[in-house]
């Protein structure tokens, strides 16, 4: 990838991250205003006429946020619960989060470095990429990441994809490892989220 190329693909991203997260707190503030987030009928009222399309476009939404940081992770997580409910919104978070991991280290390991430099910080990328060269050290660090929830674990998806991580070994690391970072993710911003509502 052209020097030109990888700057024009990380303005866009940008540009991407930005939006979302703009349309994404005026998402809030609307669910907020219209009570969608505090009253069960609302929020019934506000998914039934997109139908099935709404669990589809969401899951979509978390799996490309995983490949290009459109949002915030944890935001996103917090958006699946209180459209879709506890238990659904933890699944709808699953699955398109695994879906954007597996799709990150895909990229990566088709695509080498230079697409992963291009899509990234200069200062993350230069914090982790010395991890290359830990072989199975690697594995054991990605898998601990993958489980708490405060690592950059997108990008270590694409990481993982650039060491010789076998892709069996990177699925179950990501089956097993994201439900308890998602699961702490959606109670803890959910908590937040409900004491806000409270003080409103």
């Amino acid at each position: 990838m052209e020097q030109s190329g990888q700057k024009r693909l990380t303005g866009w991203i940008n540009i991407g991250t930005v939006m979302g997260l703009c349309l994404m707190t005026a998402f809030i503030g609307y669910g907020i205003y219209a009570g969608i987030f505090t009253s069960r009928e609302k929020m019934e009222a506000f998914l039934k006429p997109m139908g099935i399309w709404a669990p589809l476009m969401f899951v979509g939404i978390q799996a490309v946020q995983v490949v290009v940081p459109i949002l915030p992770g944890g935001i996103s997580c917090l958006g699946g619960v209180l459209l879709f409910g506890p238990f659904w919104g933890f699944l709808y978070n699953y699955v398109g989060i695994c879906i954007g991991s597996f799709a990150a280290f895909f990229l990566a390991r088709r695509f080498g470095q230079p697409f992963v430099r291009s899509i990234t910080s200069g200062k993350l990328y230069d914090k982790y990429i010395g991890w290359l060269e830990q072989g199975s050290r690697f594995d054991r660090f990605f898998a601990l990441a993958i489980f708490f929830p405060v690592a950059p674990d997108d990008f270590l998806c694409y990481l993982a994809g650039l060491t010789r991580m076998q892709l069996k070994k990177f699925l179950a690391i990501i089956l097993l490892g994201k439900p308890a970072s998602i699961a702490l993710y959606s109670l803890g911003l959910v908590t937040v989220m409900n004491t806000v509502l409270q003080a409103l």
